[in-house]
């Protein structure tokens, strides 16, 4: 299966964004798919996990992104989405899609497949 994200830009604080990622190639009926990000500062590896989605369509989030932060799928269009609203400086960084084929889904999960990011930039 190959990922490829979409959307990113730059935007003014308290602006919205949404992301895509599209999955192609041998995708399967029951997956895990997150999205993360990696702010520039931060050291190589040092992602931070965002959200998960099931294919049954439950979500998860992290406490530093609930509320502002929706992760919904088309399932028709094999592609995942990350709605960001109200955001702030802090949440500029490489966003990154990722899916794991198993039925345990959760941000601190190892996965298995990752696209190649998409940036953010959000201005004070």
């Amino acid at each position: 299966v190959r990922l490829v994200e979409s959307g990113g830009g730059s935007v003014q604080a308290g602006g919205s964004l949404r992301l895509s990622c599209e999955a192609s190639g041998d995708t399967h009926s029951r997956y895990c798919m997150g999205w993360f990000r990696q702010a520039p500062e931060k050291a190589r590896g040092a992602r931070e996990g965002l959200g998960t989605i099931t294919s049954d369509g439950d979500t998860n989030y992290a406490d530093s992104v609930k509320g502002r932060f929706t992760i919904s799928q088309d399932k028709a269009k094999n592609t995942l989405y990350l709605q960001m609203n109200s955001l702030k400086p802090e949440d500029t960084a490489m966003y990154y899609c990722a899916v794991r084929f198993s039925l345990h889904c959760s941000i601190f999960d190892v996965f298995d497949v990752w696209g190649q990011g998409t940036q953010v930039t959000v201005s004070s």
